[in-house]
């Protein structure tokens, strides 16, 4: 059977709207759109590229849980109300994105509270786990036997 479970950040949200910060079913883990919130203190910044850094440490944070990390990040979708506002957050999501290249998209909606300046969303495959290695699947000590 497949291993499914929820990860929670602690955001109001999640308990007011019914949802879970990210999901991991089997290999893959779903994170949900993510916004610029600080959970600990739910402020957000009034700048979009603050809340993109703040978007990213949340999403990182959950991604840890679910034994993740950006390297395994397979696709990204950036929402933001405003358009110019995504080209001033590029270097931030290229300091987490620019080795790995997920699939990304970006899409102009409107987003729950006007405060919200940016949310991400990302999917990733979790690593596989190392296979247990069995006794006899240890190779013998090849070293030469000392001379007596």
């Amino acid at each position: 059977m497949t291993e499914r479970f929820a990860i929670l950040s602690g955001s109001t949200f999640e308990e007011q709207i019914g949802y879970a910060r990210a999901v991991v079913d089997g290999d893959r883990v779903h994170v949900s759109g993510t916004t610029g919130f600080d959970y600990a203190t739910m402020t957000i910044s009034d700048d979009v590229v603050e809340q993109a850094g703040q978007c990213l440490r949340n999403i990182e944070a959950a991604l840890s849980e679910a034994g993740c990390s950006f390297a395994d990040v397979v696709r990204v979708r950036y929402l933001l109300p405003d358009r110019e506002d995504f080209e001033p957050c590029w270097p931030t999501l290229r300091d987490r994105f620019g080795g790995v290249r997920p699939a990304a998209t970006m899409l102009v909606c409107g987003l729950a509270d006007p405060r919200m300046k940016i949310e991400i969303e990302v999917d990733a495959r979790r690593p596989a786990a190392p296979a247990a290695v069995e006794a006899d699947d240890v190779a013998p000590d090849t070293a030469p036997a000392a001379e007596s």
